[in-house]
Order: C-alpha cells, then sequence, then structure tokens
C-alpha cells in the first residue's frame, strides 16, 4: 500500500497532462480553421473635418472607393491606381483624347517628291559677310561641285558667303547656272562687289529700293529668292537675325532649308 499510492499519484498526474495537451492542440487546430475562413475587415477611419479622407474598404473589393470631403459638404472621388496609369493623377478625372491628324497636304508631297529626284534643282545660297577663308572656301568648292551637277545657283552679292558662292559657280564655266539677285541697283554695292559681278551673265537689280536702308532692301531680295528656289543652303550665326528670318520663311512657304551655324 505504501509503494503503490504514489505510483498512481504519478499516474494519474500524467494523464492529466496529456488530456490537457490534447485539448490545448484541439482548440489551437479549431482556431486555425476559424482564421483561415473569417478575413479581418480593413480599418474604417471616419472624420467629419476638412480635409480628411473617408476610407470604408471592404476585404473583397479590389478596387476600394476613396473620397475626399473637401469642407463645403461635396466629395471628389480619387482615382484608383489603374486609373492614375491610365488617366493621370490629377484631381479631376480626364479623359484621353487622340490628337486630331494632320491634312494630307498633296502639295508638299509632290514638291518632296520632285526634290528627291536626281535632277537638277533650283538651290538659293544665303550667309553672312563676317566670314573666315577657309570657309569661304568650302562654301566655293560646294557651290562649284552644285554647278557641276547642274544644279541653278541663285545668291545676292555682297561680300563674304555670295562671294564665295559666285567664285565657286564661275570656276564651273557655266555662267547660265548663275544668277545673282542685288537687293538695290548696281552702283550702290560695293567697289569688290562689283568687279565680281562683271563676271556674272545674270545679274537682277532692284533699282526702286534704292531708297530703303541695306537691311530693309536685303530682306526683301531674299524673299524674292526663296521664290525662285526649292532648296535654301544657309550659313549664318545664331544672332544673324535677318538670315534666321529667312530660312523661317523658307520654312513657311515648304522649302527644304539645310542651316550652317558657324558659331
Amino acid at each position: 500500500m505504501y509503494c503503490s499510492h504514489p505510483l498512481n499519484s504519478l499516474q494519474s498526474g500524467s494523464n492529466a497532462m496529456l488530456s490537457r495537451r490534447s485539448l490545448c492542440l484541439q482548440t489551437a487546430n479549431r482556431l486555425e480553421l476559424v482564421s483561415r475562413n473569417v478575413t479581418r475587415p480593413r480599418i474604417r477611419k471616419e472624420s467629419s473635418g476638412p480635409g480628411k479622407i473617408l476610407c470604408c474598404c471592404s476585404p473583397h473589393q479590389t478596387n476600394p472607393p476613396q473620397a475626399f470631403d473637401t469642407g463645403s459638404g461635396d466629395r471628389v472621388r480619387l482615382p484608383t491606381q489603374g486609373e492614375s496609369v491610365v488617366r493621370g493623377s490629377g484631381a479631376q478625372e480626364t479623359l484621353l483624347q487622340e490628337l486630331p491628324k494632320p491634312p494630307a497636304d498633296i502639295d508638299y508631297l509632290a514638291e518632296l517628291i520632285a526634290v528627291q529626284q536626281s535632277g537638277p534643282k533650283d538651290i538659293g545660297f544665303f550667309g553672312t559677310r563676317n566670314m573666315g577663308f577657309l570657309h569661304q572656301n568650302l562654301i566655293e568648292v560646294l557651290s562649284y561641285a552644285m554647278v557641276l551637277t547642274n544644279n541653278r545657283i541663285y545668291t545676292s552679292g555682297a561680300t563674304g558667303t555670295n562671294a564665295a558662292v559666285i567664285r565657286g559657280a564661275l570656276r564651273a564655266e557655266k555662267p547660265d547656272l548663275l544668277t545673282v539677285v542685288l537687293p538695290q541697283s548696281l552702283s550702290k554695292q560695293p567697289p569688290e562687289s562689283q568687279e565680281l559681278l562683271s563676271q556674272v551673265q545674270h545679274v537682277i537689280e532692284m533699282p526702286h529700293n534704292d531708297h530703303l536702308s541695306l537691311a530693309q532692301s536685303s530682306r526683301l531680295c531674299n524673299r524674292d529668292i526663296v521664290a525662285r528656289v526649292q532648296q535654301v543652303i544657309c550659313f549664318a550665326f545664331h544672332d544673324s537675325n535677318l538670315l534666321l528670318e529667312t530660312c523661317n520663311e523658307a520654312k513657311e512657304t515648304r522649302k527644304f532649308v539645310t542651316l550652317f551655324y558657324l558659331d
């Protein structure tokens, strides 16, 4: 009796511990099953003050609606993440509008095809008077090559670029392909220009512009040359306002412009 009593107590105690452990495991399993089947609702934050965001989210919503209280009683709907990517993140919803396509320009396409043909073209040369000796040599070679390929050259009679173009065209020995348009009468030109122009076969004078300033008459002369040609080649500086203006006017009249900056 003395030995059996402690053993019985120990056995009963171990059985009690095992039953408690089994009960705990069963409870844990039940809690795990419940947590799998039940989703946690998101936090709902409400406020009636101005400038507060009211968010009412359901766990089963993929794009939860959001509203912004402006303080005047009106609520502005905030875009979702997908709408922000597609439409932008502005305060108000905006729809993407397709830009209207420009109308077809048959005349421009016809002119483009004509210029890209291998035949000769009417080319106008413009440029600054302030030009170094090396640049003048390059322009002279370019003008010489253009005349050799039977292109008709139009330029003015000033020094610098125009003089280099004239010298190169005269070297090609095709005087009928060179035309010089003067902004005023020939007597208004500098002596060195008059000497060079005496070798040119086709010289067009504008004596009706003698009463104008050189800048005004040069602008009118450039417009006359642009109206005669298909392509414009210009050598200018970034502050050559008259030459840049001529290039812009040539682009507006659908001429093909090649502009070389010397600075």
